[in-house]
């Protein structure tokens, strides 16, 4: 190993001061038309701390949230920065963080939330390189490796798809660009795993709280609202049940082995923790009450592992920072993935995948319908062949994170190795690295420098 990264004593996503010093610049909001000429200010950050004349951009793809919230938790790239003398920059997504093309009226109508797409965003992230490339002197010749994480991981890979020129190499983490023709059960039988690993009892008392929620909701909402600490009234059982449902994959998700704040306070091993509480005590048998207290008591390992949360605001998922409307509306369009549950092989509720009804839902709220094949035919993904034409893409998944349902999870070709990580949940392996790391994300971050190291040499040959 030629390569070492540092292991902080203390981890925390709020103490690193580089990733509250922003810049902006100046993007046309249509850069695919020529009649609107509106412009807006995009957010980012760049550093050039280590950065010496000609030597790489490390850029981040920024996704569906405030660039500050990934560049906090993206310390892999300022790890590895130093042993590259890397410039890095992480850029904001339009229409997310303050990045708004029409300030606070971007999502009041279909004339302004038409330009939110990912095509949008990546001719941004090009423009803004070539900028930096001219407005920075020794960075004309600098070449560009990409990082994303989740969606940001779908357009790192995107990226370096679309613009192969631009982009030497894509670090795609958590990229679940095959989820618009997966399974559409896959995605909840890995959340439902990772509780197992902890837990069967803790599985079965989730299985069986739908019912009894159901019940008591029969009876009475306001029930339900007090047990479960909720701000405001329950207007429908259904809102209670999304709520939870995505929760648990938020547990999923973030299971991380060491205390984070990404996307809520958490402890270390929340599922574990979460499995401990709802388990704690002798299980009685059909009562509901007694089943809804025990996901109440999980409910507070998420949403107030504090201590501090007076009440529960079942319209939202731990963290202001991330831009739920957005990504609304983006799941309206180009980014439609399937997803369902059998109640069989899960911990849920059966809930059939219907296109047509979700197609309508998204009527409903933004007056658009989604096209469930746009992305794969835009970039590719349909399936790992599609994939074959293309290079120098790192995909890597954690086996815990519930988005490997739709990832590359198998090397197409030696330009395009997948690495797995065990014990690994979402683009872990992104994060920077801590005294409590598996050994498996280790290894994944010593290949993946040897990996950028390669592609850098190749370049250089190739001049």
């Amino acid at each position: 190993l030629r390569r070492t990264f540092p292991i902080p004593k203390r981890h925390s996503i709020r103490d690193d001061p580089r990733c509250t010093v922003f810049q902006t610049f100046t993007q046309n909001v249509d850069h695919f038309g020529f009649s609107n000429t509106d412009i807006f200010e995009q957010r980012y950050i760049l550093n050039k701390d280590f950065w010496t004349s000609g030597s790489p951009i490390f850029f981040y793809a920024g996704n569906e949230g405030d660039i500050d919230l990934f560049c906090q938790n993206t310390g892999f790239m300022w790890d590895i920065a130093p042993s590259f003398h890397a410039m890095v920059v992480f850029a904001e997504h339009r229409y997310y963080g303050k990045s708004l093309p029409y300030g606070n009226d971007s999502y009041s109508k279909p004339e302004y939330t038409r330009y939110l797409t990912s095509e949008q965003a990546l001719a941004d992230f090009v423009y803004l390189i070539e900028d930096i490339r001219r407005d920075v002197r020794g960075a004309e010749q600098s070449q560009v490796i990409v990082f994303g994480g989740s969606y940001g991981g779908m357009l790192a890979a995107y990226a370096r798809i679309k613009y192969p020129h631009i982009f030497l190499a894509a670090h795609a983490a958590s990229a679940p660009i095959l989820q618009f023709s997966t399974r559409c059960e896959a995605f909840s039988q890995i959340v439902t795993n990772d509780f197992l690993r902890e837990s069967t009892s803790c599985v079965e008392i989730v299985r069986q709280s739908w019912s009894s929620i159901n019940r008591l909701a029969q009876s009475s909402l306001q029930t339900l609202t007090d047990l479960f600490h909720l701000c405001d009234p329950l207007n429908n059982v259904d809102e209670l049940k999304n709520w939870l449902l995505d929760m648990y994959g938020n547990f999923a998700m973030v299971d991380y082995p060491y205390e984070t704040s990404f996307l809520s306070d958490l402890p270390a091993y929340p599922v574990r923790v979460f499995c401990a509480n709802v388990t704690q005590a002798s299980f009685k048998e059909n009562d509901d009450t007694d089943i809804v207290k025990r996901i109440v008591t999980g409910v507070n390992v998420y949403f107030n592992y504090t201590g501090t949360t007076k009440c529960f605001d079942i319209g939202s998922q731990g963290t202001p920072s991330l831009g739920d409307l957005g990504w609304g509306y983006q799941a309206c369009t180009e980014m439609a993935m399937p997803m369902c549950s059998d109640g069989q092989n899960d911990m849920f509720e059966p809930m059939a995948w219907n296109f047509q009804n979700y197609s309508d839902d998204c009527y409903k709220q933004w007056q658009i319908r989604p096209r469930a094949e746009w992305a794969y035919i835009e970039y590719g993904g349909k399936n790992v062949s599609s994939l074959k034409s293309h290079s120098n893409i790192i995909f890597t998944n954690g086996n815990l994170d519930p988005w490997s349902s739709g990832g590359v999870l198998t090397p197409i070709s030696d330009q395009l190795p997948s690495l797995i990580i065990d014990g690994g949940a979402h683009h872990l392996d992104l994060r920077s690295a801590n005294v409590n790391d598996p050994p498996s994300v280790v290894k994944t971050r010593q290949t993946i420098v040897a990996l950028i190291e390669k592609y850098l040499s190749e370049a250089v040959t190739e001049m």
